[in-house]
């Protein structure tokens, strides 16, 4: 399976089975995580963290503090298509495996700037 990311005309296909979705809350400054999964009925969120609470961002109250992080599983299908909007206030969305963290301007090869970013499993003719 392979994870598609489409931005400015562009598309990437990222040959991986799982992989880490971080950002930065505008107002709060604090890292957000989210685990993903690329399945063949779409893409799996797995668990969410947080590093803080506030301006929008309280934690559900399933989560747990592990480690300074409010975690939890978030109760949802499989996705089709995941969109991620860019905000000049919280930086870029940064995709994370194996250890390593890009932001989406080096994976796709060129500056994302306020571009939406669509992820989704790649169909074989894009690979």
């Amino acid at each position: 399976m392979s994870l598609c990311l489409a931005s400015a005309g562009s598309v990437k296909a990222l040959s991986l089975a799982a992989f880490t979705l971080v950002w930065t809350h505008s107002i709060e400054k604090v890292d957000w995580q989210e685990d993903w999964r690329v399945t063949p009925s779409g893409l799996q969120l797995v668990q969410a963290r947080v590093k803080g609470t506030g301006a929008g961002m309280e934690p559900p109250p399933e989560a747990r503090l592990i480690d300074g992080w409010f975690q939890w599983t978030p109760a949802r299908g499989p996705m089709h298509e995941v969109m991620l909007g860019n905000s000049d206030a919280a930086g870029e969305w940064r995709l994370c495996t194996g250890g390593k963290c890009r932001t989406l301007s080096e994976i796709l090869g060129h500056p994302v700037g306020a571009n939406v970013t669509t992820m989704s499993v790649c169909e074989e003719q894009q690979k």
